[in-house]
């Protein structure tokens, strides 16, 4: 499979590959000697296994994923969160760093603020979340900017290729939250700046074929003004 195959637009119903060489992912099924697209998305093939990442959506929670979210209301047991999924999410007291009374949770983080947390677990109940990890905790100072959750992927590119380039050209400390909603901060607005507007190059263009050299030429152009 070519790389302009790799990140073509696929409509469900539209046959993706034939014959045996290749698997059936997530967002295709196998009919007969064809792997058929069930998903409205972009072609993504790697070790003969082809899926297709649906360009629109509600976030789908998983296990370990890093998500960004706000506060929207606190109980005697933690904090309420909205990460974007077609459910709240919850940070129990247990799960937070430090020891903290239970009654003094809005001196800690108060309802309105962006917290960085990852997925602990799914239940019944919902989504369980924790801030005990490096990388986790409150944000502060910077800009949030969100794209559809299933452009994640493509945002941070094969190994962290992406966003590191952002990263490195913008100057600027980037965490992607699995569920759309990203986090940037520099030590300068302008690079701020400059890192959301390629975030959003990179979100609106995901189908390009070659996006990398492009994102580069796009950034030289933009610090040239």
């Amino acid at each position: 499979m070519t790389e302009e195959e790799k990140r073509k637009v696929v409509i469900p119903g539209e046959v993706i590959a034939k014959g045996d060489d290749y698997l059936p992912g997530e967002g295709t099924e196998k009919r007969e000697k064809e792997i058929v697209a069930i998903k409205y998305g972009l072609i993504e093939e790697q070790d003969r296994l082809i899926k297709v990442i649906p360009l629109s959506g509600v976030y789908i929670p998983r296990r370990g994923n890093v998500v960004i979210g706000t506060v929207e209301n606190i109980t005697y047991y933690g904090w309420v969160m909205n990460i974007g999924a077609s459910e709240n999410a919850f940070i129990p007291v247990s799960e937070f760093p430090k020891y903290i009374d239970n009654e003094d949770l809005e001196e800690v983080i108060s309802i309105g603020e962006v917290v960085v947390a990852k997925v602990l677990g799914i239940t019944k109940r919902g989504i369980d979340l924790t801030m005990k990890s490096s990388g986790l905790g409150r944000v502060e100072e910077g800009i949030i900017i969100k794209i559809n959750s299933n452009k994640v992927p493509r945002v941070i590119g094969k190994g962290g290729s992406m966003i590191n380039l952002i990263k490195t050209e913008t100057n600027t400390n980037i965490t992607v939250g699995q569920n759309g909603i990203i986090w940037i901060k520099g030590s300068k607005i302008e690079e701020e700046l400059l890192a959301k507007k390629a975030i959003v190059f990179v979100s609106e263009k995901s189908y390009i074929h070659g996006l990398t050299d492009k994102l580069k030429e796009w950034i030289e152009e933009q610090k040239k003004k």
